[in-house]
């Protein structure tokens, strides 16, 4: 069975409020999960205390046993000093400028320059 440490979607509709939980990897987002460990509340601003609570005892349990955060979460573990910060994935850079627009951006600067 792998376990997983994820976020469960409750609160009201345009209203999001997470349950951090471990649960069968599995099990359906919202279903069945083995325990609650934390939550996450989006709504609140970035600084607030109250955003992400966790119970730092029992996460360190359920890692001990196998269970793998999802990568929203392991973000919330690595802030909070429970489990090493992941690394960040380049993500690709689809609206960039493609080679053509960059080349006539240079050109463009080196004109403003000179």
């Amino acid at each position: 069975m792998g376990l997983k440490i994820r976020l469960a979607r409750a609160g009201a509709k345009k209203r999001p409020y997470y349950h951090i939980v471990v649960a069968d990897s599995r099990s359906p987002r919202d279903g069945r999960f083995i325990e609650k460990i934390g939550s996450y509340n989006p709504m609140l601003p970035a600084e607030h205390a109250d955003r992400v609570r966790l119970t730092p005892e029992r996460i360190t349990h359920w890692l001990s046993h196998g269970a793998v955060a999802t990568e929203r979460v392991a973000r919330f573990l690595g802030t909070a000093g429970l489990a090493p910060m992941p690394p960040r994935h380049d993500r690709p850079q689809q609206s960039a400028p493609k080679k053509k627009a960059q080349e006539r951006a240079k050109v463009n600067a080196a004109a403003a320059a000179g």
